[in-house]
């Protein structure tokens, strides 16, 4: 993805399955383009992504991402903004 994005991970099967959650959040990193972010809509049922998500993306991604907790949305999921630097 050439541009700034958000995916939403906050739904049906996701509500149930952490691991999806994770494996589909760096699929989305993944396919973000360099110097771009995507923001990552996580389901409310799991809490902040700092407490699991930010953790797993780290031991993955290492230097190569940066990342910022944004807030919890009127829908209740929370938004992490995740920068993909090289």
């Amino acid at each position: 993805m050439d541009k700034n994005w958000s995916i939403s991970l906050e739904h049906e099967e996701y509500e149930n399955d952490m691991d999806l959650v994770i494996k589909d959040s760096i699929n989305a990193i993944e396919e973000t383009s360099p110097s771009c972010y995507v923001n990552i809509v996580t389901p409310a049922c799991f809490g902040e992504p700092n407490t699991y998500l930010t953790l797993a993306l780290s031991d993955y991604f290492g230097k190569r991402i940066a990342m910022k907790f944004i807030d919890q949305c009127g829908c209740g999921g929370f938004v992490l903004r995740v920068w993909k630097n090289s």
